[in-house]
């Protein structure tokens, strides 16, 4: 299955998680992967699976380190044809006691995070009519129980995906997101739930069928950067093992 080959993609979080299995994926289907993350250590141990990738520690949310991601991206393969955010940040708390460092860091690391690469990477992309996927979540698209500033950054990354949809209509480029549910990563099994906090709530959150794989996850990212989804432009796609059924 090829039906990345010859396409250099840029893949955010991709020292673990939903990140890892995407690079991974990206890199089996034929793509050349440059990914980007906080711990080097960790991508180092991900792409000595990866041949021909390469990768760099970033902080997404800094505007010059993710200018900086992609022009090293580009420099280095020569070209950018898809972009994947996935980097995120989830900490459950208490909206009263939240505190403006937390409200700042869900969205520096889940909307700006992600608006900075766009911004960064788009002129490259007009040029390889390349595409966009951002990873949202179901908290994009409904409520979420102690993570008022998570859904309110995942719920605008939806919207900067509708309207970057709209601008570029008349381009090649595409520009779509995902919504995961639940996945068995470090973020959402090794959370530490608030003081007091309602466990009938909470536990809402969770797909009456379970947990999903991160790598079913990563088919459907890596299907939306293919040529196979050629038509597919603006949308919005839930992943959530079938949560939003009932």
């Amino acid at each position: 299955m090829n039906q990345l080959s010859g396409k250099v993609a840029l893949v955010t979080g991709a020292s673990a998680g939903l990140g890892a299995a995407t690079a991974r994926l990206f890199a089996e289907r034929g793509a050349t992967v440059f990914g980007i993350a906080r711990d080097a250590e960790r991508m180092a141990e991900v792409f000595a699976d990866i041949p021909g990738g390469s990768y760099s520690s970033v902080d997404v949310t800094s505007p010059a380190a993710c200018a900086q991601a992609v022009s090293d991206c580009v420099a280095t393969f020569g070209r950018l044809d898809v972009l994947a955010n996935i980097a995120g940040f989830h900490k459950m708390r208490h909206t009263v006691t939240m505190t403006d460092d937390d409200w700042a860091m869900d969205l520096s690391v889940n909307l700006n995070g992600p608006f900075y690469l766009c911004r960064a990477a788009l002129p490259h992309l007009l040029e390889t009519g390349g595409n966009i996927v951002n990873v949202a979540s179901i908290a994009g698209v409904e409520g979420e129980v102690y993570s008022a500033g998570y859904c309110a950054a995942k719920h605008g990354l939806i919207g900067l995906t509708r309207a970057l949809a709209i601008e570029f209509t008349k381009e090649k480029v595409r520009v779509n997101a995902i919504c995961p549910g639940g996945m068995p990563t470090a973020q959402s099994t090794e959370f530490e739930a608030p003081e007091n906090a309602d466990w009938d709530l909470i536990m809402r959150i969770a797909s009456p069928r379970g947990f999903m794989e991160t790598e079913d996850v990563a088919k459907t990212i890596a299907f939306l950067a293919s040529d196979d989804a050629a038509a597919i432009h603006g949308a919005v796609y839930r992943v959530d093992n079938g949560k939003g059924a009932g």
